[in-house]
Order: C-alpha cells, then sequence, then structure tokens
C-alpha cells in the first residue's frame, strides 16, 4: 500500500513529543506530514522556526491555498481551523471552536480522510481532550492506517485513550516505535516509484 500524507494530532505534551520525533526522521523523507498541534490563540510562530532549525526536515506553518508537497512537515497555524481540499491544497477557517480547539484535529482528520481516502495515515498522539476521536474513526472509515500512541508512554494520556476507545487501531505504539513504522512505510513508498 502506497501512503500519500500523514496527519498528526497531537495537545497538551506536544512540543516533547515532536522533540522525539522530528530528530529521527532523515532528511529524504518524502511523506507529507501534516498536524495539528493545540496552541494558544495569540501564539506566534517563533517555536515553529526553532523547530525548523533544529531538524533535517523543512517544518512549516501552513499557507491557505497552499499545495501539499512531498518532504515538508505542515503546521497549522493558531486560531484556524485546517482543512484539505480534493486538489490537495489547505484551507483556512475561522468557524467556532470543536472540542474547545482552533484548530480542531477532528476537522483536519474528516477532510483529510476524504481527500486521501486508504491512503491517509492518521496519528493522534498525546493530550488532554477528546478532540480527533471522530476524525480518527473516519480515517478508519476509508481505509486508512490508524496509529495511536500508547496512552502508558503518553505525557497526558487522556486522547489516545479516548481515540483507542473510538476506534481498534491498526497499531498503538511508544512515539519510537511509531517513526520506526513511518520510516518502513516511507521507505516502501520510495521502492514503488
Amino acid at each position: 500500500m502506497r501512503y500519500d500524507a500523514i496527519v498528526i494530532g497531537v495537545s497538551s505534551g506536544g512540543m516533547n513529543a515532536m522533540n522525539v520525533m522530528f530528530p529521527l526522521l532523515p532528511k529524504e523523507f518524502k511523506i507529507p506530514i501534516i498536524i495539528v498541534q493545540h496552541i494558544n490563540a495569540r501564539s506566534d510562530s517563533q517555536w515553529i522556526k526553532l523547530l525548523n532549525s533544529k531538524y533535517k526536515l523543512c517544518i512549516k506553518e501552513v499557507d491557505e491555498k497552499e499545495l501539499i508537497e512531498q518532504g515538508i512537515v505542515y503546521i497549522a497555524p493558531p486560531n484556524y481551523h485546517l482543512l484539505i481540499e480534493k486538489n490537495k491544497t489547505f484551507s483556512l477557517t475561522v468557524d467556532e471552536r470543536i472540542n474547545f480547539a482552533r484548530p480542531s484535529i477532528d476537522v483536519l482528520f474528516e477532510s483529510a480522510a476524504e481527500a486521501y481516502k486508504s491512503k491517509l495515515i492518521g496519528i493522534i498522539l498525546t493530550g488532554s481532550n477528546n478532540d480527533g476521536s471522530k476524525g480518527i474513526k473516519r480515517i478508519k472509515e476509508y481505509g486508512g492506517l490508524t496509529i495511536i500512541q500508547n496512552p502508558e508512554t503518553a505525557e497526558s494520556s487522556y486522547m489516545p485513550a479516548s481515540a483507542i476507545s473510538s476506534i481498534t487501531p491498526d497499531y498503538i505504539l511508544s512515539l519510537e516505535e511509531i517513526m520506526k513504522l513511518l520510516l518502513s512505510l516511507d521507505q516502501k513508498n520510495n521502492s514503488q516509484l
């Protein structure tokens, strides 16, 4: 199976999770990664610049109508819901908060499932609310690959535990195991070119 995108939902504990994950990604990693991290609505993009300066991949905040490209880690801007259109571009909206969050993981995951169908990987990581549970279910319904961080290894176990209660995921793994799996899937993708 070839995968065309990875969506990741993360909340409290997210910066620590990214600091575990990103060093494990080589510059050659091709599958685009799209992340919703719950952050303060007034947050600036300095933390993204810091991540980008520390790690090998290009890490950037999403721009409206931007075309999704290989080899880039995209992060939703604060105070906007992030959607993926069927033509594989981004849309940003300021619709009302969902699960007390904007950006909402569910909004990203549900729109990504519609756009990528079975060629999508959905990942729920550490967090302290149930955002993402509906979205990961939608990814599963479309035949995408579902991965949830083992709640016992999460800084905040509520979000991964909530996602596990909504579906039977394909994998329940630690952060390091998730990255090992993603590297393997990316290598398989590249060998199919």
